[in-house]
């Protein structure tokens, strides 16, 4: 018995000197300073709207730039508070590192949409359907919405549209601009063609833009692309052609 007690605190013993050992090994000696900060843009190839110098300009700005700091004064959750008002920015992680270094990496926001309405509104609207000011610079192609859109109807029922033609490689290149009418319907000016494309409603737009796929692909490559000034996709099941009138 005399010897199973003996044992019992031998290991007792052991454990506790472990648990002080690794917590003086992992303890960070006091006073230590940022020596280095690394700023990541994980998306700049494809969506350069924010650049490392404006991300420096901003920390420095609001008195967060941690170069020379505390590294136990330093606030990751505050860096990332103040990165994330930035409305070009989606995400804002930041860590520390044991190197007396802070991370911060930053994902932007991805426009699929700019909207130029008849009211003079003038956005984007990103891929989680929130609005972007107008001065996010979008390197690539983005369709443009015109005519009679508020924010509510470009953030609920262009969004989804638009997010379709995106992904979607021969709409997303075949598909230039969209007007939307007083009563929400929709006609499309594509790229190819000499005609708009009447969508009437966005409902089951998807069905609508695979019968006109269909049509592109029967009819108009042997008739002609300018043969009709309107294709309409209104009704279920149909497709209805204005052909073009010509002077002579």
């Amino acid at each position: 018995m005399t010897r199973k007690i003996l044992l019992s605190i031998l290991v007792l013993g052991l454990a506790a000197y472990l648990v002080v050992a690794v917590t003086i090994l992992n303890r960070k000696p006091a006073g230590q300073t940022c020596r280095d900060i690394e700023l990541v843009i994980t998306d700049s190839a494809y969506a350069g709207f924010i650049t490392k110098e404006e991300l420096k300009a901003t920390l420095q700005q609001k008195g967060l730039y941690p170069i020379g700091k505390q590294m136990d004064q330093i606030s990751t959750k505050a860096l990332e508070r103040e990165l994330a008002k930035n409305p070009l920015i989606g995400q804002a992680q930041c860590y520390k590192t044991p190197g007396q270094k802070v991370c911060v990496q930053v994902t932007q926001r991805v426009p699929i949409l700019r909207v130029m309405g008849d009211n003079g509104d003038n956005y984007y609207v990103d891929n989680t359907a929130h609005v972007m000011p107008p001065e996010a610079k979008c390197v690539a192609h983005r369709i443009v919405a015109t005519g009679n859109i508020d924010k509510a109807f470009a953030t609920t029922e262009l969004y989804p549209f638009a997010l379709f033609l995106q992904n979607n490689p021969f709409w997303d290149a075949q598909i230039e601009q969209m007007h939307v009418l007083p009563d929400h319907t929709v006609e499309l000016v594509p790229r190819v063609g000499d005609h708009i494309v009447y969508l009437g409603s966005l409902e089951h737009f998807d069905r609508k833009l695979h019968r006109l796929k269909l049509f592109y692909e029967k009819a108009l490559n042997r008739v002609g692309w300018n043969k009709y000034s309107r294709i309409s996709l209104e009704f279920d099941n149909q497709i209805v052609c204005t052909k073009r009138i010509t002077l002579k």
